[in-house]
């Protein structure tokens, strides 16, 4: 990715990482931005923890990358070579700097603190005298001992030699190197091997701020996949220890690369083009909205739902980014979403059910001031692909012992048993508070970005033993004055960029301020379109609005949607797509009054 360093003696003003500043793009000399994703960190969204001795391995087989590089990455984030293997080296391991063997553990073989083998990497070593302007230098005198190998210290090249697991053991050797001295590292210090010896092939150790990357391939080819835990993965990769503990793992990568590996995870890997185009610049504004997001463990963003679902290039020919999702994102390269100027809050879920929600109603948002483009919409497309959906419609049943344990596994409601709920809806007929009232008087309000985890359910789009469903739901009149107004709420700004579907499915735009208004001259919601995309699938009952009360000797929740209901529907989007909107119109639709623009 960046130029290599020349074997120069001005290499010796190489610095150890400084760290670019958090939320804030890093734009390497080549001009792309650059993001840094946690593979393996301490961090609680991140599946693998931080590792004893973390493992890469060449696709070389398929030509993507021979041999590896090592360094750091600059403040810019730019590669900046220390050191290399030859062409013919696959798979390397970076261990910490602790007496660590080559054996089996839970099944797979790996370097651990744990006795498995005699295969020993040791943290005691030999340091041979002299200094050395170049790695070129470094590796011609470490070829001279057995067991020789570069290290970088401090911003300095040194040559070393063996690996032993006591300072007893290390002095016992010195007479093989005259002059030499019995050496170690930091608790910070880094040792590069080739996987399956205990052959150290770098060492690098530059203190608490040192980061060491590796950047795979020393052939030049166009495109790198390296394998780590499983997965495929483009860039480059940057380990260090924080705290001085076991290793943190970050894979470091362009932009458009990322996104490559989000879209294919997040939605479908052969969806229709515009909704895989829309997923992607939803994924690029979003990550460039959060960038530093885990800053304290090192990087910008982690690969789960937490932040964004990413693993690389994936594990096989059939898991990963297709012809299709590469497309999207190279249709849209650069393209990101934007109100008044600001980066988007671009957040998204499965699907709705029916209609998505108010940020104010989720997250306490004051939607009139921030995230005015998060606002609830009724969602006519969503539907069409109910025999696609698993989650579009599901039921959830407990007895009132089993409502009541599942609460209390909450801390609420203690020694007592549920009475019964009181359960309030938006005008979008989502659940946006739900109490519950306790057999001794007591009571617990259960918010809406609570309600899913307490109650065990998939959205916040549902009824209790049929009670709110639409029918209970009254006419809705609108305030007096002008404007747009939607089920009775007032739309901020003009009707620029909407549209209105006829019965016949034709698509215009909308043209004035509309209302939608029953044959009997009262203001309704508009229904959910019941496309052809039903014929297969079951539709969920769409509830109404207000408060209702909700008892007896067991509940049962049916609903549709998965997920937070914010943003876009990503089955919606699909939908969509198929009746033949664009990316940028999708967009507007989820998020009323945004523009997409180039970054």
């Amino acid at each position: 990715m960046g130029k290599r360093l020349t074997p120069l003696a001005a290499v010796l003003l190489a610095f150890c990482l400084v760290l670019p500043p958090a939320r804030a793009a890093t734009t390497n000399q080549n001009g792309q931005i650059m993001i840094r994703v946690g593979l393996a960190s301490s961090s609680k969204h991140v599946p693998t923890g931080e590792l004893e001795a973390a493992h890469l391995e060449n696709n070389n087989s398929a030509g993507y990358g021979f041999g590896y590089r090592f360094g750091y990455y600059d403040s810019g984030l730019n590669f900046v070579e220390l050191a290399r293997t030859d062409d013919k080296t696959i798979q390397v391991s970076v261990l910490k700097t602790q007496n660590l063997y080559y054996g089996t553990v839970n099944g797979k073989k790996t370097y651990s603190s744990s006795i498995t083998s005699g295969t020993l990497v040791g943290c005691y070593h030999i340091r041979v005298p002299g200094t050395f302007g170049s790695f070129a230098q470094a590796s011609a005198e470490a070829a001279r001992y057995s067991g020789g190998f570069v290290a970088w210290i401090d911003g300095a090249y040194q040559v070393r030699a063996g690996s032993y697991a006591s300072a007893e053991a290390a002095s016992a050797a010195l007479k093989s190197v005259s002059g030499g001295s019995v050496v170690w590292t930091s608790s910070y210090g880094m040792s590069v091997v080739k996987t399956g010896t205990s052959q150290i092939l770098f060492q690098y150790d530059c203190g608490e701020s040192g980061r060491l990357a590796i950047q795979p391939d020393v052939t030049g080819v166009g495109e790198t996949r390296t394998w780590f835990q499983n997965y495929k993965y483009r860039g480059g990769f940057q380990y260090h220890r924080r705290g001085g503990g076991n290793i943190t793992v970050v894979n470091v990568l362009p932009l458009e690369d990322y996104v490559n590996g989000v879209v294919c995870f997040e939605m479908g890997r052969n969806w229709p083009l515009e909704a895989l185009k829309t997923q992607a610049v939803f994924a690029r504004t979003y990550v460039l909205k959060n960038l530093g997001k885990h800053d304290s463990y090192g990087f910008d963003i982690c690969g789960t739902a937490s932040c964004q679902a990413y693993h690389g290039m994936g594990s096989g020919a059939d898991n990963g980014p297709s012809e299709v999702s590469m497309r999207a994102v190279s249709e849209t390269a650069g393209m990101v979403i934007r109100y008044n100027g600001k980066l988007a809050e671009t957040v998204y879920s499965s699907s709705f059910g029916g209609a998505s929600e108010d940020a104010n109603n989720v997250w306490g948002t004051n939607t009139s001031t921030e995230h005015p483009y998060l606002r609830g919409v009724v969602d006519p497309y969503e539907a069409d692909t109910n025999s696609i959906n698993s989650h579009s419609s599901w039921t959830v049943r407990y007895t009132t012992a089993q409502l009541t344990q599942k609460l209390q596994g909450y801390g609420l409601g203690t020694g007592t048993s549920v009475d019964h709920l009181t359960l309030t809806y938006s005008d979008k007929g989502n659940v946006i508070q739900a109490v519950v009232h306790w057999a001794n008087g007591q009571s617990n309000t259960v918010k809406a970005s609570d309600i899913r985890s307490r109650f065990g359910v998939d959205s916040i789009r549902f009824t209790v033993n049929g009670v709110g469903d639409g029918g209970s739901a009254g006419p809705v009149t609108p305030p007096s004055g002008g404007g747009l107004y939607i089920n009775g709420v007032q739309v901020p700004g003009s009707t620029d960029g909407m549209y209105v579907i006829s019965g016949s499915g034709t698509v215009s735009p909308i043209d004035g301020a509309p209302y939608i208004i029953t044959g009997g001259g009262s203001i309704s919601k508009l229904p959910p379109s019941t496309g052809g995309g039903n014929q297969g699938g079951s539709t969920a009952p769409q509830p109404g609005n207000g408060t209702v009360t909700v008892s007896g000797s067991s509940y049962t929740f049916t609903g549709g949607g998965w997920g937070h209901q914010l943003g876009m529907s990503q089955f919606g989007a699909y939908a969509m797509a198929n009746r033949g909107f664009t990316y940028e119109e999708i967009v507007k639709f989820y998020l009323p009054g945004v523009q997409v623009q180039q970054y």
